[in-house]
Protein backbone atom coordinates (compact mmCIF):
# COMPACT_ATOMS: atom_id res chain seq x y z
CA UNK A 1 0.00 0.00 0.00
CA UNK A 2 1.01 3.43 -0.69
CA UNK A 3 0.73 6.38 1.46
CA UNK A 4 -0.23 9.79 0.12
CA UNK A 5 2.55 12.34 -0.05
CA UNK A 6 2.95 14.83 2.86
CA UNK A 7 2.00 18.45 1.53
CA UNK A 8 4.40 21.17 2.97
CA UNK A 9 3.19 24.12 4.25
CA UNK A 10 4.53 27.38 5.83
CA UNK A 11 2.19 28.90 8.59
CA UNK A 12 2.98 32.44 10.13
CA UNK A 13 2.58 32.84 14.01
CA UNK A 14 2.06 36.68 14.66
CA UNK A 15 2.33 37.78 18.39
CA UNK A 16 4.22 40.20 20.73
CA UNK A 17 4.44 37.45 22.96
CA UNK A 18 6.94 34.69 22.54
CA UNK A 19 4.89 32.61 24.78
CA UNK A 20 1.98 33.06 23.32
CA UNK A 21 3.54 31.89 19.48
CA UNK A 22 5.06 28.95 21.53
CA UNK A 23 1.81 28.25 22.66
CA UNK A 24 0.16 28.16 18.83
CA UNK A 25 2.59 26.32 17.43
CA UNK A 26 1.98 23.13 20.28
CA UNK A 27 -1.90 23.58 19.87
CA UNK A 28 -0.79 23.37 15.98
CA UNK A 29 1.80 20.98 16.24
CA UNK A 30 4.29 20.28 13.13
CA UNK A 31 1.90 17.46 11.49
CA UNK A 32 -1.43 18.83 12.22
CA UNK A 33 -2.87 15.75 9.89
CA UNK A 34 -1.65 12.80 8.49
CA UNK A 35 -0.76 14.42 5.04
CA UNK A 36 0.40 17.48 6.12
CA UNK A 37 3.53 18.73 7.56
CA UNK A 38 3.90 22.19 8.95
CA UNK A 39 6.94 24.58 9.18
CA UNK A 40 6.48 27.63 11.16
CA UNK A 41 7.94 31.29 11.44
CA UNK A 42 7.50 33.91 13.62
CA UNK A 43 6.82 37.86 13.88
CA UNK A 44 6.13 39.67 16.39
CA UNK A 45 5.32 43.22 14.90
CA UNK A 46 3.40 44.25 11.40
CA UNK A 47 6.18 45.25 9.84
CA UNK A 48 7.65 41.48 10.89
CA UNK A 49 4.29 40.21 9.75
CA UNK A 50 4.78 42.16 5.73
CA UNK A 51 8.54 41.37 5.54
CA UNK A 52 8.02 37.42 5.95
CA UNK A 53 4.85 37.41 3.44
CA UNK A 54 6.97 39.29 0.87
CA UNK A 55 10.02 36.66 1.46
CA UNK A 56 7.93 33.76 1.79
CA UNK A 57 5.64 31.49 0.68
CA UNK A 58 3.56 31.61 3.35
CA UNK A 59 0.28 29.48 3.48
CA UNK A 60 -1.97 30.60 6.76
CA UNK A 61 -1.46 33.31 9.20
CA UNK A 62 -2.24 32.59 13.02
CA UNK A 63 -2.86 35.72 14.49
CA UNK A 64 -2.90 36.93 18.54
CA UNK A 65 -6.10 38.60 18.56
CA UNK A 66 -4.50 40.03 21.91
CA UNK A 67 -1.01 41.59 20.62
CA UNK A 68 0.14 44.52 21.44
CA UNK A 69 0.53 47.10 20.39
CA UNK A 70 -0.78 45.80 16.84
CA UNK A 71 -3.45 43.34 17.30
CA UNK A 72 -4.36 40.48 14.98
CA UNK A 73 -7.20 42.18 14.06
CA UNK A 74 -6.10 45.36 13.24
CA UNK A 75 -2.90 43.39 11.48
CA UNK A 76 -5.60 41.00 9.56
CA UNK A 77 -7.79 43.75 8.24
CA UNK A 78 -4.54 45.82 7.00
CA UNK A 79 -2.94 43.17 5.26
CA UNK A 80 -6.35 42.09 3.52
CA UNK A 81 -6.78 46.11 2.29
CA UNK A 82 -2.75 46.23 1.79
CA UNK A 83 -1.40 42.86 0.43
CA UNK A 84 -2.22 41.02 -2.53
CA UNK A 85 -3.37 37.77 -2.45
CA UNK A 86 -3.07 37.70 1.35
CA UNK A 87 -3.10 33.48 2.90
CA UNK A 88 -6.13 32.43 4.89
CA UNK A 89 -6.24 34.10 8.48
CA UNK A 90 -6.90 32.55 11.24
CA UNK A 91 -7.39 35.21 14.61
CA UNK A 92 -6.76 33.77 17.89
CA UNK A 93 -9.25 35.70 20.42
CA UNK A 94 -10.00 35.56 23.99
CA UNK A 95 -13.54 36.85 23.99
CA UNK A 96 -16.48 35.16 21.88
CA UNK A 97 -17.56 38.48 21.57
CA UNK A 98 -14.90 39.86 19.14
CA UNK A 99 -16.04 37.27 16.37
CA UNK A 100 -17.95 40.22 14.56
CA UNK A 101 -14.85 42.48 14.72
CA UNK A 102 -12.77 39.14 13.06
CA UNK A 103 -15.58 39.10 10.80
CA UNK A 104 -15.57 43.00 9.54
CA UNK A 105 -11.21 42.28 9.91
CA UNK A 106 -11.49 39.58 7.21
CA UNK A 107 -10.13 36.65 8.67
CA UNK A 108 -11.04 33.42 7.79
CA UNK A 109 -11.52 31.57 10.92
CA UNK A 110 -11.26 32.58 15.05
CA UNK A 111 -10.39 30.30 17.74
CA UNK A 112 -10.42 30.84 21.30
CA UNK A 113 -7.51 31.62 23.54
CA UNK A 114 -6.81 29.28 25.27
CA UNK A 115 -5.73 26.88 22.31
CA UNK A 116 -7.83 23.62 21.80
CA UNK A 117 -4.59 21.24 20.18
CA UNK A 118 -8.06 19.06 18.46
CA UNK A 119 -10.34 21.66 17.01
CA UNK A 120 -6.91 24.19 16.04
CA UNK A 121 -4.97 21.16 14.22
CA UNK A 122 -8.16 20.18 12.60
CA UNK A 123 -9.04 24.15 11.92
CA UNK A 124 -6.08 24.56 10.32
CA UNK A 125 -5.67 21.04 8.54
CA UNK A 126 -9.01 22.37 6.88
CA UNK A 127 -7.64 25.68 5.56
CA UNK A 128 -4.84 24.54 4.54
CA UNK A 129 -6.27 21.53 2.56
CA UNK A 130 -8.40 24.50 1.08
CA UNK A 131 -5.67 26.30 -0.24
CA UNK A 132 -3.90 23.16 -1.71
CA UNK A 133 -3.27 22.96 -5.25
CA UNK A 134 -4.15 19.33 -5.28
CA UNK A 135 -7.62 20.56 -3.91
CA UNK A 136 -8.63 23.62 -6.83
Amino acid sequence: MTEAPTQRHTVLLYSDDPAVRESMRQAIGVRPAADLSVEFVDASTYAECVKLIDEYEIDLLVLDGEASPGGGLGIARQLHDEVADTPPTVLVIARSADRWLAAYAKVTATLMHPLDPVSTGRTVAELLREKSPASA
